[in-house]
């Protein structure tokens, strides 16, 4: 299923055209994203690849997101994929509430393709649940090299923006999965 992040309308990106992400639920506990930019990709602020390791406050700088609510309920999983290949996991009991990091999950995949007009980051990631429905929050957080910092997520709430508001969660997969 292909979903295309909209700019926040606060924010400003001139080497960014379009973002657009790829999802698949793989199995019943995993999902695969491909998040697309395409644009003037060497405008954009892109940290040099390097050992996939978990790190924190990946959002300060280029960064793609997903947010992950198992239903019902209304604990989350936040993940960060940097460019670098760096990753973060967090959980939440409900919204911005009792933060950890998530260290029951499994570290996710993460592979990059850069080209003149495009950036891709895939990422996989398992140990969702179970086969239990969830809702998935989308999102880009984008650098470009003017210092402007832009906000990409699949529906954005009033006011400033926040990926981890209810509304951002515009998605929704059913338990029922069949390969």
């Amino acid at each position: 299923m292909k979903q295309e992040l909209k700019l926040h309308p606060q924010s400003r990106c001139s080497a960014v055209d379009r973002i657009e992400v790829d999802i698949d639920r793989l199995k019943a506990d995993a999902i695969s994203l491909r998040y697309l930019v395409t644009g003037r990709i060497s405008k954009l602020r892109l940290p040099v690849p390097t050992k996939r390791v978990r790190a924190d406050e990946l959002w300060r700088h280029t960064c793609f997101e997903a947010f992950v609510q198992a239903l019902p309920g209304s604990a989350y999983l936040e993940f960060n994929f940097a460019p670098s290949t760096q990753w973060a996991a967090y959980a939440f009991s409900s919204y911005r509430t009792e933060m950890s990091v998530a260290d029951t999950v499994p570290a996710p995949t993460i592979e990059i393709v850069t080209g003149v007009s495009s950036f891709e980051l895939r990422a996989t990631l398992g140990g969702l649940g179970t086969g239990r429905a969830f809702r998935l929050g989308l999102s880009a957080v984008i650098e470009d090299t003017n210092g402007d910092t832009s906000y990409w997520a699949l529906v954005h709430p009033p006011g400033k923006p926040d990926f981890h508001h209810s509304d951002c969660f515009a998605l929704e997969h059913p338990a029922a999965w069949t390969p």
